[in-house]
């Protein structure tokens, strides 16, 4: 059966400490294979990236494949002809399809309509590919994931919504703190919380932030939202992670972000050049994370 990426809940949870073990001993190793060996996967993007194309292009490489990357102007996603068609010519030319776009119903279709593996390398609902490396990054430093509790500050969005996912499966805690009106999408949340996610929902950065280990933000304003940076910069005043706010985690509490941040507005200089960040090491594990999970995709 071909298997998929789209959400992290489409890996069962056993799977998905291997997948993340796997990953940890990919990077401790330098790991190369050739389980890609003659298989060409496509690189479909409509939204620009840095970490996550130069990530998957050279983790296909690790793995023996050929990477061919595709922008907006090449691929026309559903819009030069039916996207449903589009996926049935694609599973004739290649072996797998990683996809960083929009509306999560293109993915859907994609998959529906092809016979390809299908990985989702950003929509506007999930960030799957991120949180798993986010994964790896906390794990390197405490193992037991599912002891620990995660503060996100800043908007419900897409990372929210797959670190709402990754609860369910590694089991740790999420303290959610945004604006009114910027909440995750409540049938995600229901949905985690039916498969044991532990997730709570808070105005109060502070509060999100108090007994947490590890404290997440994004951007106020993501691909696509740039018309309404003005109008979220007055939303999420007092949501900056700065010194104060960190001071308020456990000792050593450590920050993340997936990048590109903006210093200066969700979170500080001060904290994002501290040696409580750990931004690098997020940025290096999407390699070795994303050529764990094509490994779990096509072994």
């Amino acid at each position: 059966m071909t298997k998929h990426f789209l959400t992290i809940l489409d890996i069962p949870r056993d799977e998905a400490q291997q997948v993340l073990l796997r990953a940890k001993e990919m990077k401790d190793n330098n790991v190369r294979t050739d389980l890609l060996a003659g298989k060409t996967l496509l690189l479909i993007f409509e939204k620009a990236s840095t970490r996550t194309r130069v990530s998957f292009e050279v983790g296909v490489r690790h793995l023996g494949g050929d990477p061919v990357f595709i922008t907006s102007r090449d691929s026309q996603l559903g819009r030069s002809e039916p996207l449903k068609d589009t996926a049935r010519v694609l599973s004739r030319f290649a072996d797998g399809l990683i996809v960083r776009t929009f509306g999560q119903e293109k993915l859907e279709t994609l998959v529906e309509y092809g016979d390809i593996p299908v990985v989702n390398a950003l929509t506007d609902e999930y960030h799957p590919c991120q949180i798993m490396s986010d994964m790896l990054t906390m794990y390197e430093r405490t193992p037991k994931l599912d002891e620990l509790k995660l503060a996100w500050v800043g908007d419900g969005n897409n990372m929210v919504h797959s670190f709402i996912n990754g609860s369910a499966t590694f089991g740790y805690e999420l303290c959610v703190a945004c604006p009114e009106g910027y909440d995750p999408d409540q049938a995600i949340l229901d949905k985690a919380v039916s498969l044991g996610a532990k997730v709570s929902v808070t105005r109060d950065p502070a509060e999100a932030v108090a007994g947490a280990q590890y404290v997440h933000t994004d951007v106020w304003a993501s691909m696509g939202q740039e018309e309404e940076q003005k109008k979220r910069e007055v939303a999420f005043a007092g949501f900056e992670v700065n010194e104060a706010l960190m001071a308020k985690a456990v000792d050593g509490a450590k920050f993340m972000h997936c990048l590109p941040a903006h210093r200066g507005e969700e979170v500080s200089e001060s904290v994002f050049e501290s040696p409580a960040s750990i931004v690098w090491d997020q940025a290096e594990n999407r390699l070795h994370m994303q050529k764990a999970i094509l490994e779990w995709i096509y072994k």
